[in-house]
């Protein structure tokens, strides 16, 4: 099991798209209009407007205390100073360092640590590249796949043909790029996060099991031979 600080961040981590989302979901709820049939609709209507607005940048502030959250809980999870939180700053680029980041207490039965403070610098600088790379090309496909699937989803279930939902995606093509964006720098940094639980598990699995040792019978009958063959030596 790793770390508890470690189990926290990650919580707080998935806990940030569903207080995006809520945030969003009230926003389009509040509308100002229904102040329509109130004697005094225009102070109504600034108030709701300023709810809908309170509402999501709530959601957004919340969102931001859940993203540093989970920074510093790995931080500490770590042992490592807080001072690398300005590295958040950075979004999913600056996690990539704190991700990077030895583990000063690592847990005996933490394999992913003990395997990268093996490393010579040589050997770590490649590994990180090569991860870095992977990540960052594995987050891209899971978006580009998950697109198409929701196509062919939605496909299905209006009827339009596929080819009609793509033209209208692409009249708004700025606003499903940023939306697409987002959801690319959030998985960048969730497999972050879940890389050294993976490998510990597959560690675990691969693992080569070692059976106990057990004695062996051509020795253990050897004593009382011996003991048997001095006793019939000194009847003699």
């Amino acid at each position: 099991m790793p770390k508890r600080q470690y189990v926290l961040a990650v919580a707080c981590y998935l806990l940030v798209p569903v207080v995006l989302i809520a945030g969003g979901g009230l926003f389009r709820l509040i509308d100002p209009e229904m102040a329509r049939g109130h004697a005094d609709y225009v102070r109504n209507y600034r108030l709701l407007d300023l709810a809908r607005l309170g509402a999501l940048m709530a959601a957004a502030a919340l969102a931001l205390v859940l993203w540093l959250s989970a920074c510093a809980l790995v931080l500490k999870s770590r042992k490592r100073s807080l001072r690398w939180l300005l590295l958040a700053a950075a979004g999913p680029f600056g996690f990539t360092f704190i991700a990077m980041l030895e583990d000063r207490s690592p847990a005996p039965d933490d394999l992913y640590q003990q395997f990268i403070r093996k490393l010579k610098m040589y050997w770590r600088a490649p590994l990180e590249i090569a991860v870095f790379v992977s990540v960052w090309f594995f987050a891209y496909e899971s978006v580009l796949i998950k697109r198409e699937l929701m196509i062919r989803y939605e496909s299905y279930v209006t009827g339009t043909p596929a080819a009609a939902i793509v033209a209208r995606q692409n009249a708004s093509s700025g606003m499903w790029a940023f939306a697409e964006g987002l959801e690319w720098a959030y998985l960048v940094v969730l497999i972050y996060l879940l890389w050294p639980v993976l490998f510990n598990c597959a560690g675990r699995l691969f693992k080569p099991r070692t059976s106990p040792t057990r004695p062996d019978s051509s020795h253990s009958g050897e004593r009382p031979r011996r003991v048997e063959s001095y006793a019939k030596e000194d009847q003699g």
